[in-house]
């Protein structure tokens, strides 16, 4: 029988995962041996039930839910290896024990709970299984590089809300594979997120080019083909650029690799929001991690929007002042452009897209179809082929 006194001094007394005292179902669990501790059967009851339905929320299995949590615990031991920083024998000790009582924590049967609740009534159940914990996080620790701590453990996509990184729970799956044409494109921007995931010098990249041309898909794939091997990706809207200093100054010591990825990025002439972006472009001390890029994607190849009104200003070195505006998109180290697909490349698309989703339809009256229905869009782009095959599957019998 587990000793209940024991177990309440043991889960104050966590020093590393003291955070997890604050988790519902470690919290409901606390209540409940201190109800059973002090022979209080209605709150005994109440919490333990509390305890069970928190835990259904996930699952059924209360020692894999507890492993889950410690595994996205972000706390001082393993921020520590993420900077590389050594721990020490003093903390690995302090681990060793907090992982031993949490595993005994974690495995403590519902059989246990209902038997010393002196209630006649039905009271849930919940499962437990064998593991150890001590190993799954040594494993977890050596590949931190990969895996991440925290939030990034679980998430690859995040954006900023109100300040706080947040990360997006039903991101777009999109992958490479789904990508047709515009291999060249593509391998270019590939080749330089290979080389930021390796730890060589990596450019910041600027994807200009039509609309609907794949750009913004190309790094939202990218981001989901490399999550496991430590990629992941931030994305800012333009009035957000405010926040890259505080970004950078959050994951600069991350073990992961980041991408701030802006989408659709544009200037006005008096726009001041660009200062941000142009201080990491140009690699400013205070602006810059070795571990993050920006990739952009743009419609315009002057990324500010440049008016015959703005040129009749009276500021005396006035051309000095539109070169430095005009000159942003130069900043970037890597510019790969995507153009519009010509007829054949926009069928060979609409084809390869077919085959994808298994359209019936004869090849060649399709072949008409879709140049009718890129001339109903205003022109060809994959995204009009996917609309288009999209709408062709969805009619079909």
């Amino acid at each position: 029988m587990t000793d209940f006194k024991r177990i309440l001094k043991q889960i104050r007394s966590l020093v590393i995962f003291k955070e997890l005292r604050r988790d519902d179902v470690l919290t409901d669990m606390i209540q409940t041996i201190l109800a059973i501790c002090e022979e209080d059967t209605e709150n005994a009851v109440e919490w333990y039930c509390d305890m069970c339905g928190d835990l259904y929320k996930s699952g059924d299995d209360l020692t894999e839910y507890i492993m889950k949590i410690i595994l996205e615990d972000e706390n001082l031991f393993i921020l520590k290896k993420g900077e590389g920083i050594e721990t020490g024998t003093m903390l690995d000790n302090c681990l060793a024990n907090e992982l031993a009582f949490l595993e005994e924590l974690a495995t403590i049967p519902s059989s246990e709970f209902i038997s010393r609740i002196n209630y006649d009534g039905f009271l849930p159940e919940y499962k437990i299984s064998p593991r150890d914990f001590s190993q799954i996080y040594a494993q977890r620790v050596h590949e931190i590089k990969k895996i991440g701590y925290g939030i990034y453990s679980k998430y690859n996509i995040f954006i900023i809300k109100d300040g706080v990184m947040t990360p997006v729970e039903h991101a777009d799956p999109i992958r490479l594979s789904q990508l047709h044409d515009y291999e060249n494109e593509r391998s270019q921007v590939i080749a330089n997120t290979k080389a930021l995931l390796a730890g060589k010098p990596a450019n910041n990249v600027l994807l200009y080019g039509d609309c609907g041309t794949g750009k913004s898909s190309t790094v939202k794939a990218i981001a989901n083909e490399y999550a496991c091997e430590g990629l992941r990706l931030i994305e800012l809207k333009k009035k957000q650029l405010h926040e890259i200093p505080n970004i950078v100054e959050k994951i600069s010591k991350n073990p992961l690799k980041f991408i701030i990825f802006i989408d659709d990025l544009s200037f006005t002439e008096d726009d001041n929001d660009y200062a941000a972006l142009k201080a990491i472009l140009e690699g400013s001390v205070a602006s810059t991690a070795s571990n993050l890029v920006i990739y952009a994607t743009s419609n315009r190849r002057h990324l500010v929007r440049e008016t015959f009104t703005a040129r009749k200003g009276d500021e005396i070195h006035f051309k000095d002042t539109m070169q430095e505006l005009l000159s942003l998109s130069d900043r970037f180290g890597l510019t790969v452009t995507f153009q519009k697909p010509d007829k054949n490349l926009f069928l060979d698309l609409v084809n390869k897209l077919a085959d994808e989703y298994e359209v019936k339809t004869d090849r060649a009256e399709l072949e008409v179809k879709a140049e009718a229905f890129a001339l109903s869009k205003g022109g060809r782009s994959p995204r009009v082929a996917k609309q288009f095959i999209e709408y062709v599957k969805g009619t079909e019998e």
